[in-house]
């Protein structure tokens, strides 16, 4: 028997994707915000926030695939030991309509209500069905929502959102 206190399954949560080693967490990150001195970093895959005492040349809505680990002695800030990728993600509305496919997901999704499909190739397609008169609004809330939606984008490993609409249908298209 030892001393130490056994591991939950909460201690275990930020483990989903990223990995906790005694170097330092690998995990996806999106730079939420920079200073020339600093920089934040926000764990895609179980939202922990690390804000960095150094920026290395990272800019808002970076994606990355690194490794971080805590300053010492505090431990309050962390720096970056490796990054193993970069990609700037971005968010665009489209004049395009929703195609022909994702209005037969619409059409089949209840009114309020989301459906999700894999994207031929890489990637993700979210379908929302707002009521028709909220259509506009639900646009705003998708691209202004910028954190969650390049969040989603990061966590896909994509480096694109393409939002279309028409009235009662929007489409996310997380792409490549």
């Amino acid at each position: 028997m030892t001393d130490e206190p056994e591991r939950t399954d909460a201690d275990m949560a930020g483990d989903a994707d990223g990995t906790e080693t005694a170097d330092g967490k690998e995990s996806t990150f999106l730079v939420t915000h920079v200073e020339s001195d600093s920089a934040v970093l926000k764990d895609v895959h179980d939202g922990q926030v690390h804000t960095l005492s150094s920026n290395p040349g990272l800019d808002v809505d970076d994606a990355i695939e690194a490794t971080v680990a805590p300053d010492p002695p505090m431990e309050v800030t962390y720096r970056v030991i490796e990054v193993a990728e970069r990609r700037q993600l971005s968010i665009e509305e489209s004049e395009e309509p929703p195609t022909v496919h994702e209005r037969e997901l619409a059409a089949e999704t209840p009114t309020g209500e989301l459906a999700r499909e894999p994207r031929a190739g890489e990637g993700e397609v979210h379908v929302l069905t707002p009521p028709e008169a909220d259509t506009e609004d639900a646009v705003a809330d998708v691209i202004e929502d910028r954190e969650a939606t390049l969040s989603r984008a990061a966590r896909l490993g994509v480096n694109r959102v393409e939002v279309r609409s028409e009235p009662g249908v929007v489409s996310v298209r997380y792409m490549p």
